[in-house]
């Protein structure tokens, strides 16, 4: 089968992380590829030169700027329908999240089956997500969603599915889980995207809180962007924290990690699944994330971590010091980790997600 796959925005995010799992699957069930996204640096780069897989690219990437994403948004929407509009031997159109909207509306004048892959929840984000909401539900064969959370939200139908992400093969193998070792790292790891909502200030405060404990912080950005975001807001970064941009491999540092924060603002942004605690939960890594949402759903409270919000961050900060007290605490915590990522299953989700395309 003919599956031509169109994604918005190929960074280091867990979207795109997503996608190209799920190619790869396709890919071992011997279906033809065609990844249509951003020409930029990220994830979908790792496929290159893959057989039956075909690449092409347009020109985006998102602005601070609101009218410079506006316009660089509009030009990507009609690059992607005109490019759509070449592939007519498809057989599906595969919309990763709901930011691809032109290739969409290309594939219903070309009577595709257009099948969405819904990571976001529109409904705590602005008007405008709400407005690529309504075209998804207008135009949708099928629409995937990633946790029962996010399915919570949408209306009744037969149409509407539930997948769970997981993680490739490739990137678990690089996890090395060693309970002893990450016990006496005694290092807190948060893997970010550089915006407020997503709390990298309120994670550099813990390290200044916990001068004892050594703390990770990686985001997804360049290290000018870094610089000028701690510039803007004056922050004072600790000794005892270190601070990275965008990284093409991040396995290393779930590798030398002991707890995994995830310290999203539920005020701001509710995760629907949540990559970054089921990688950290692969590596043996006990988590700690907010508590609505579909990340929530992976985390049970003295099982694999904890759920605890951002508002409660003295909370937050003597949990790290009651899970780093004892290594008998701490084992029973990892284990319970490694039992969770396991339920998440690779090949569970690509099958899922190949039954939903050629049936």
């Amino acid at each position: 089968m003919n599956i031509t796959c169109f994604h918005l925005y190929n960074d280091y995010s867990g979207s795109p992380k997503v996608l190209r799992n799920i190619v790869e699957g396709l890919l071992d069930k011997k279906h033809k590829v065609t990844i249509v996204t951003s020409k930029t640096n990220g994830v979908l780069n790792d496929l290159f030169e893959v057989d039956n897989l075909n690449y092409e690219y347009f020109n985006y990437h998102p602005s601070s700027n609101k009218f410079l994403w506006i316009c660089h948004f509009i030009y990507a929407q009609v690059s992607l329908f005109l490019k759509a509009l070449k592939y007519q031997d498809s057989s599906v159109f595969y919309i990763n999240t709901i930011m691809p909207v032109g290739a969409a509306i290309a594939g219903r004048l070309l009577n595709k089956k257009v099948v969405y892959h819904y990571h976001e929840n529109a409904f705590i984000k602005s008007s405008f997500y709400r407005v690529l909401y309504r075209i998804m539900l207008i135009i949708a064969d099928e629409i995937i969603c990633v946790s029962k959370y996010q399915r919570s939200f949408l209306p009744q139908s037969n149409n509407i599915s539930v997948v769970y992400n997981a993680l490739p093969e490739s990137f678990i193998c690089k996890l090395v889980p060693n309970m002893n070792k990450a016990f006496n790292k005694k290092n807190i790891l948060m893997v970010s995207s550089l915006v407020l909502y997503k709390s990298p200030i309120e994670f550099i405060t813990l390290a200044q809180k916990l001068p004892l404990y050594k703390f990770t912080l990686v985001l997804n950005d360049t290290q000018t962007a870094i610089e000028n975001f701690i510039s803007k807001y004056n922050i004072k970064v600790p000794n005892n924290i270190k601070i990275y941009p965008r990284q093409s491999d991040i396995s290393r540092f779930y590798n030398e990690a002991s707890i995994l924060l995830n310290l999203s603002n539920r005020k701001k942004i509710i995760e629907t699944f949540g990559m970054t605690a089921l990688e950290g939960m692969s590596a043996g890594i006990p988590v700690i994330v907010p508590t609505v949402g579909g990340i929530a759903e992976l985390v049970d409270d003295d099982i694999n971590g904890y759920k605890i919000d951002v508002q409660q961050l003295d909370i937050i900060a003597d949990r790290i010091k009651y899970m780093l007290s004892d290594i008998d605490i701490y084992s029973e915590l990892a284990k319970g980790a490694l039992t969770t990522a396991a339920l998440y299953s690779n090949k569970y989700m690509c099958e899922g997600i190949e039954t939903i395309l050629v049936q």
